[in-house]
């Protein structure tokens, strides 16, 4: 074991200043203690190489507000425009055109449609476009110095970033990506891009930052591993008679809570061709002028794996499908 008492002098002496970001002593923040112990303990991290590379860190209180203000927070009929948009789809046809190959080679090898490969990517990173602006080292040591609700997770992901960049041979301090630490074409968090990420392009690395088809091959292999079913449908339809009768089947839920009998038996339909037992939930999206409701299947619920957010979940699917009606009419 380390002594508690050697790493708070060590600290002591490694005070973060930046322009633009607030200073701060380390050594006031045990947390990270406890993760360099970790470090060192269980994984053979050296300590001085890790106690460097988190001195250089520095604390964004704009990475918390962020945080606390997902997009995903918005209205449906907001966060649609995001990213269903004619834009979107034009360059996600053009990423298409350019990746066929690896795109035809990952849905058949994983299972997964390649509509709903581009539009995981264009959502996350405008197709490779936006990878992010926040250093991840910055992000994660702020969210566990300041972001009490989520310390625990974050602990983890910082932990995780440092495994992978030292297994990687990538520099922490020199990966950048969104407020939350996610990185690369598919903006993977440190633990799924260790668990989840593919070498696809088969130069023996497994790269989302700067290889394009090891993302699609991670992306692909990440729904797959999650239980993606292909073939299944992922969002249907719904025509509801009575809304006080459907509403009672309605759930934010991020899982099937019915079955597609069960709808229909309260006078919900839809024209997806399945097993009354199949599980199935009611969704309700509100508009400025209406009310829509879907008919969500399992493997709309596989998409919130990648994001726990029904209008993600939504606006990958609905981005989805537009991409492949214009692919299909060419």
């Amino acid at each position: 074991m380390i002594s508690r008492a050697r790493l708070w002098i060590f600290f002591a002496c490694l005070v973060v200043t930046a322009p633009g970001a607030r200073a701060s002593n380390l050594a006031e923040h045990p947390l990270l203690q406890g993760i360099i112990e970790n470090l060192v303990t269980k994984h053979g991290y050296p300590q001085r190489e890790l106690a460097q590379v988190l001195s250089e860190a520095r604390l964004q209180p704009r990475v918390v507000e962020a945080i606390k203000t997902p997009y995903e927070a918005l209205p449906w009929h907001r966060y649609r425009k995001l990213f269903v948009t004619d834009a979107h789809v034009n360059d996600g046809i053009d990423f298409w055109g350019r990746h066929r190959v690896s795109l035809e080679r990952a849905a058949q090898q994983y299972g997964v449609p390649e509509h709903i490969i581009v539009a995981i990517i264009g959502v996350e990173t405008r197709y490779g476009r936006n990878l992010g602006r926040h250093r991840v080292l910055d992000s994660l040591v702020t969210l566990v110095v300041q972001y009490p609700r989520r310390r625990g997770f974050f602990s983890t992901e910082l932990e995780q970033f440092l495994l992978l960049t030292r297994e990687e041979g990538l520099d922490p301090r020199e990966i950048r990506g969104s407020y939350a630490g996610a990185m690369g074409f598919p903006q993977f968090i440190a633990s799924s891009y260790r668990r989840y990420a593919v070498d696809f392009d088969g130069d023996d690395r497994r790269d989302l930052i700067t290889q394009m088809d090891d993302a699609i091959g991670s992306v692909a292999n990440y729904l797959h591993r999650h239980r993606w079913k292909p073939g299944q449908p992922i969002v249907g339809d719904a025509e509801v008679t009575k809304t006080h009768v459907a509403d009672r089947y309605v759930s934010d839920k991020l899982k099937t809570n019915s079955t597609l009998g069960k709808l229909m038996k309260a006078g919900i339909n839809t024209g997806v061709a399945l097993n009354g037992s199949s599980p199935a939930t009611l969704i309700k999206l509100e508009n400025p002028d209406r009310v829509d409701y879907r008919i969500a299947f399992e493997n709309f619920y596989v998409i919130t794996k990648y994001n726990r957010s029904i209008h993600y979940a939504m606006a990958v699917f609905e981005l989805s499908e537009e991409l492949r009606k214009r692919r299909v009419s060419g």
